[in-house]
C-alpha cells in the first residue's frame, strides 16, 4: 500500500459515497487507476464493506463492552452465535485470560441488559464482565 491507496483510503473513510471521479482528482491520478486500485484494495480484504452512518437514537445509544470468560469452544463458535444481535458491532478474540472482547451499541440499558442475560446463557459461559463507556475520542 502506498500513499495515493492511503489518500484513496481517507478520502473513502470521510465519505464511501465519494465518487472515484473526485477522488481521481483529489490524489491526482486518472480516474481508471483510482477505481482500479480500490477494486484492488476491496480484493485484497483492506475494503471490507462500504457502510452507512446512522444517527444515533435521541439520548444516544448505551455503549459498552463485554468480557466474556468461557470453559471450551472456539472464538468463532461464539461469533457465529452473536450475529444474532443488531446491536453487537464487534467481537475480537484476544489473548491472556479473558477468551473475547465484544463491543455493543444498544438503544438502552435494558436491551443492554437482555443481550447480555442472553450471552450468559450460552453453551459453556463461565462469565459476562461489563465495562460501560463513559466517554470516547474519534479518531
Amino acid at each position: 500500500m502506498d500513499k495515493f491507496d492511503r489518500q484513496i483510503l481517507a478520502l473513502l473513510r470521510s465519505d464511501a459515497r465519494t465518487p472515484v471521479s473526485q477522488i481521481a482528482r483529489d490524489v491526482n491520478l486518472s480516474r481508471s487507476a483510482v477505481g482500479e486500485r480500490i477494486r484492488h484494495l476491496e480484493q485484497s480484504g483492506v475494503i471490507q464493506g462500504y457502510h452507512a452512518r446512522v444517527a444515533e437514537a435521541e439520548g444516544g445509544a448505551v455503549k459498552a463492552f463485554f468480557e466474556l470468560f468461557y470453559k471450551d469452544g472456539r472464538c468463532q463458535d461464539y461469533v457465529e452465535r452473536m450475529r444474532a444481535f443488531p446491536e453487537i458491532r464487534r467481537c475480537c478474540g484476544i489473548s491472556g485470560e479473558t477468551d473475547m472482547l465484544v463491543y455493543v451499541e444498544a438503544a438502552s440499558m435494558a436491551r443492554l441488559s437482555e443481550i447480555r442475560d442472553e450471552i450468559e446463557r450460552f453453551p459453556q459461559m463461565q462469565r459476562v464482565k461489563t465495562h460501560m463507556v463513559v466517554q470516547e475520542w474519534a479518531m
